[in-house]
């Protein structure tokens, strides 16, 4: 089952995404050259306390970290630690946070300093991705739909899905149903309704597919050590548009929240 949620729900979610977001703002502006992955991950801590609320992240199946943070080849679930930050590095931010029971889940890839056309060109196409997605995520659409959405986005550019890795539901859990392929799959049958709240997070490499988890059993790399692009935003479906709940100012995108 698909969790619905109720205006009082929908609200909190609201609180908890901008939060969310705010966070993620917050220590994008911090990246610099120099700073430590552990930097980061410490001062998105330190953050949420200040906050009131506490990261949907640490301790989840022992995840070790407040937050997710990659670095270029690195997909996803990136654990903060000793490693510079380098210029023209690419840096994934994946903020989860917990208010009020809800869960807010975000994430974006931040260039540090000048990156080259064809990185920048992945950035790009992985972002206008998860809005092909977001447009579809539509009162009375099936899943599928959304799902095929960034396929078309990411493959007709020239760059790969990964497929081990999903979107998904998100509320009171950090992972809700549905999950959210961000492929084609007979699987995704499910019809949107309003009420759902839903975690659409395509990753996208410049090579490869293919992906490998490394010996600390969390952090996702590219294969051929391509880079890796990433971004998340939790969307409310509604009667009308659908209302992007983590929307940041600083996002370039065509939708606004609701």
């Amino acid at each position: 089952m698909i969790p619905i949620k109720t205006a009082l729900e929908i609200d909190r979610m609201r609180a908890s995404c901008k939060l969310a977001s705010n966070i993620l703002e917050a220590l994008s502006g911090m990246l610099c050259p120099g700073i430590t992955t552990k930097d980061v991950d410490q001062a998105g801590a330190k953050l949420m306390a200040e906050a009131g609320c506490k990261s949907a992240f640490l301790g989840y199946r022992r995840f070790p970290g407040n937050i997710c943070i990659s670095v270029n080849d690195e997909v996803v679930h990136g654990i903060g630690g000793s490693r510079r930050i380098q210029y023209g590095d690419i840096v994934k931010l994946d903020i989860g946070v917990v208010l009020g029971g809800f869960v807010g889940d975000t994430a974006a890839t931040i260039c540090v300093g000048v990156v080259s056309d064809g990185v920048q060109r992945l950035l790009n196409v992985t972002e206008e991705a998860l809005y092909k997605g977001i447009e579809k995520a539509r009162d009375g659409r099936r899943l599928g739909e959304l799902c095929a959405a960034i396929q078309n986005e990411v493959e007709s550019n020239g760059f790969s899905v990964v497929r081990e890795f999903v979107g998904h539901g998100v509320g009171r859990h950090l992972h809700e149903e549905p999950q959210i392929p961000n492929y084609r799959t007979p699987a995704a049958t499910a019809k949107l309704k309003a009420g759902m709240t839903l975690a659409i997070e395509p990753m996208v490499n410049m090579g490869r597919a293919a992906v490998k988890v490394l010996r600390d059993e969390w952090t996702v790399v590219t294969v051929d050590h391509s880079p890796s692009a990433h971004f998340e935003h939790t969307v409310l479906v509604t009667k009308g548009e659908p209302e992007i709940l983590t929307w940041r100012e600083k996002t370039s995108s065509k939708l606004k929240a609701g």
